[in-house]
């Protein structure tokens, strides 16, 4: 997935980064199924939380067990995938869907996500490009709180954004940090 930035395009760097993250999420799939269809929204979204925490702890170098930022940022993609699924569909008490199915909708949203990646680029251009990987993690920490603070409000905003975009700003700053640590390695 190592890439020269000058001859692809962020759109193909995205879906080359999805694509990875994807991988994962079906081999899991044939490992564990659909296991994820019983968290509640709170519990992904504090799933979340856990990873980009692990993840600053990696960036300070303070970790006992060192196996690597790229992973945890994956998991945030794909977890955020499964937090917008559960939002639509709610959670079950079993595995309630088929590996087919859960692909389907981890596909919609992922699409969903890439389309507002997009839009947001057209707007801002490659601003992603010059800052930090650090920074993503404390962009995804801050998403996490005002997610946090919505769930605690019954879902409610008065102005602001929703979990459900949250989330697909979650998932792309972790595309974006996937995309600048696969060009340096």
């Amino acid at each position: 997935m190592t890439s020269n930035p000058s001859t692809i395009s962020t759109l193909e760097q995205f879906d080359g980064a999805l694509s990875a993250c994807r991988t994962v999420f079906v081999n899991k799939l044939v490992d564990y199924g659909a296991s994820w269809r019983i968290m509640r929204p709170r519990s992904i979204t504090d799933q979340l939380y856990i990873k980009a925490k692990r993840i600053r702890t990696l960036e300070e170098g303070e970790a006992m067990v060192n196996e690597g930022i790229l992973g945890e940022f994956m998991a945030i993609v794909n977890y955020g995938l499964i937090g917008l699924i559960q939002l639509e569909l709610g959670y079950a008490d079993e595995s309630d869907i088929t590996a087919e199915t859960a692909i389907e909708l981890y596909d919609r949203y992922a699409s969903g996500s890439r389309a507002l990646m997009a839009a947001k680029t057209h707007d801002y251009g490659d601003a992603w490009r010059g800052m930090r990987v650090n920074s993503y993690t404390d962009f995804i920490l801050t998403k996490l709180q005002r997610v946090k603070e919505i769930e605690g409000n019954g879902g409610a905003t008065t102005v602001s954004e929703g979990i459900d975009s949250n989330y697909m700003d979650i998932i792309n700053y972790a595309v974006f940090a996937i995309i600048k640590l696969t060009e340096q390695a």
